[in-house]
């Protein structure tokens, strides 16, 4: 019987298989059949009666009809997606174009410099400063080459600042002192640099200031210019839209997407959005974390974890964050104030900036609550927060000077809690490191990585790229903004989106790429550079006293001082011989030695005519020196011969 119920239902179901088969391939046939006839049909009622009603679904009477309908229905579908997707795709007019020329901010972090440029008028949006590395001594900030503002200085009509954060506006009083043009940025911005142009003693340079008002239009040249509230690690950051007769571009700046910001003003999305709905020409968006999952966190989480080491600390808390993360610092002194602390800010652009935040209305603290360094002593350590500089290990920091016992009134002590709510910048790693060691040696607690949410990136996530691509949906896509790994990965990203890998390009500082509503190519590269700076007393380090720091912190120095017999070719006495940086000093004497013996084979066999031109003569002997060297040391020293021929 089992068998028998078995067999039965089985032969059941390839009946329906079968059934269902043969109903589906009718349906196929029929379907596309009738949207590939439905134009020719040969009833004019019909006819009319679609016509009028073409926009409504019809009534699904019999077969044939609701067939036909479901066709159109995808059809239409298709092409709304096609529509509402790539909105510019099938516009190709090249009549109108813009070049976009990036002079610093790829190929690196910070530098952030890029010129916007029409045939008649062009614009500069941020003029940023980048760290130097160990090998750059004596350099404070690099600064961009302005060679190429240089040629066009006669079209620029304006400097265009997206946020107030160094790598986006370091650079801009160092661009005063030679150029000078308008500058459109929010308010916060614009008193940052003006905090700058204090500095450098370009007071008078603040009639050039033009602050903004988001979601308003300014005309500036060939360019119609919006600022689009974006959130990022600062107050205030902006989006661009950049509207021209080519087409509109949309530039992120530095961005997240914090639903929940301290300020309560979450990203403009809606504009990007209505922007995308409008299409967009190109976008040229924030690559810096593009090999960050998921999204970045909200720096409001940031907020529990500081709650949490204030309440268990029973000492002085010391917290250290970038001067410009003013929402960090104001989160700090909330809780600082929650557990009855006064608050004491150290470090010059900590001070400035958080003032000139306070003055300008975008954060509320009573002037009470602050004290100065010389009264912390005045109070209990659990009655203290000191917020300063020196998260990124600078040596002349509050807090670098603070751990090494050579801040005049603040002294590390074992009770001492320090929070360094910051991410160490590429390359800057082992100097955060060694300022750790000093803390540590001093007895301190230190906070760092070990909280995870001590720190969040003010940098768009994997997902969040993904969204703004998504809400923008540019025709061209150039990713900004990071060495070129990064950029790279924010191109694959982009081309999950839907955009054609043959519609991104990937610039380099330099890279002059022209674009219209038919094509994107680079059209040529102009020279770019960098441009080294003594911050202490701002003036520019040539590149040829950098480069021989170089060589000396590598490869040491000789210096050989010697008397010449013209007769007879022979030293005169024993050379003197001193060195620097090559062999320890208990080998000087075989050294210096060594050189004499070196001198005396080669000098010689030396031509008449070479004695009488000392310059010629002295660079035989420094290539001959540095053969040997080389050969015994594997090293290429500098070599200053100084030789007397009498």
């Amino acid at each position: 019987m089992n068998e028998e119920n078995k067999t039965l239902e089985q032969n059941k179901a390839k009946r329906y298989n079968k059934f269902k088969n043969k109903k589906k391939k009718n349906f196929e046939n029929t379907a596309e059949e009738n949207a590939n006839n439905i134009e020719n049909s040969t009833n004019s009622d019909d006819k009319k009666k679609k016509k009028k009603n073409r926009n409504l679904p019809s009534k699904l009477n019999g077969n044939e009809d609701w067939q036909i309908e479901l066709a159109k229905s995808i059809e239409a579908n298709k092409l709304m997606h096609e529509l509402r997707l790539h909105p510019l795709k099938h516009n190709n007019q090249s009549e109108h174009k813009i070049k976009i020329t990036p002079l610093g901010g790829l190929g690196e972090i910070g530098g952030n410099i890029t010129v916007f440029e029409t045939n008649n008028d062009a614009i500069v949006v941020d003029i940023g400063m980048s760290f130097p590395d160990g090998t750059m001594h004596g350099v404070d900030i690099i600064i961009p080459d302005f060679d190429y503002i240089r040629k066009i200085k006669n079209k620029i009509r304006a400097i265009i600042i997206t946020h107030a954060h160094e790598d986006h506006i370091g650079a801009v009083p160092y661009f005063f002192k030679e150029f000078q043009f308008p500058i459109y940025a929010t308010p916060l911005a614009l008193g940052m640099i003006s905090n700058k142009f204090e500095e450098h003693g370009l007071k008078a340079e603040r009639k050039w200031f033009r602050p903004v008002t988001k979601r308003q239009i300014y005309e500036i040249g060939d360019f119609d210019i919006e600022w689009i509230h974006i959130t990022h690690s600062i107050i205030d950051a902006s989006a661009l839209a950049i509207k021209t007769k080519a087409g509109t571009i949309i530039h992120t700046g530095d961005f997240k997407i914090d639903q929940t910001p301290i300020d309560g003003y979450p990203s403009d999305l809606n504009r990007l959005a209505q922007y995308g709905e409008e299409g967009v020409l190109c976008l040229l968006s924030d690559s810096t974390n593009s090999y960050k999952e998921g999204y970045t966190k909200s720096e409001s989480s940031v907020g529990p974890t500081f709650d949490q080491i204030f309440s268990k600390t029973k000492g002085r808390v010391i917290m250290s964050t970038f001067s410009s993360n003013i929402h960090r610092v104001y989160q700090a002194i909330s809780y600082g104030l929650k557990y009855g602390r006064k608050v004491c800010v150290i470090g010059r652009s900590m001070e400035r900036n958080l003032y000139t935040t306070m003055e300008l209305g975008y954060i509320k603290l009573d002037r009470k609550i602050f004290i100065d360094a010389d009264e912390v002593s005045k109070y209990k350590d659990n009655e203290v927060l000191i917020v300063t500089t020196g998260s990124q290990g600078e040596t002349m920091s509050a807090l670098y000077r603070m751990a090494t016992d050579e801040h005049k009134f603040i002294k590390i002590k074992p009770s001492d809690q320090v929070i360094i709510s910051a991410k160490a910048i590429p390359g800057n790693e082992a100097n955060v490191s060694a300022v750790l060691d000093f803390l540590l040696k001093a007895g301190a607690k230190v906070a760092y990585q070990e909280f995870s949410e001590i720190h969040v990136s003010g940098h768009a996530s994997i997902e969040e790229q993904k969204l703004m691509l998504t809400l923008v949906k540019p025709k061209f896509f150039l990713p900004v903004h990071g060495e070129y790994n990064h950029i790279n990965k924010h191109k694959e990203t982009a081309i999950k989106c839907g955009i054609p890998e043959r519609n991104i390009y990937l610039m380099s500082d330099g890279d002059q790429v022209e674009l219209c509503q038919k094509y994107i190519k680079r059209v040529k590269t102009v020279k770019t550079g960098k441009v080294f700076v003594d911050n202490q007393i701002n003036k520019q380090i040539a590149d040829d006293v950098v480069i021989d720091r170089q060589k000396l912190a590598d490869s040491g120095i000789v210096v050989i001082i010697a008397q010449l017999n013209k007769e007879t070719k022979t030293l005169i006495n024993k050379p003197r011989v001193f060195s620097y940086g090559l062999v320890a000093d208990k080998q000087d004497g075989a050294f210096s030695k060594e050189m004499s013996d070196v001198l005396s084979q080669f000098l010689p066999n030396i031509k008449d005519e070479i004695l009488n031109n000392p310059k010629i003569l002295e660079a035989q002997i420094r290539q001959v020196l540095k053969k040997h060297i080389f050969k015994k040391i594997k090293k290429y020293p500098t070599i200053v011969p100084t030789i007397f021929v009498v």
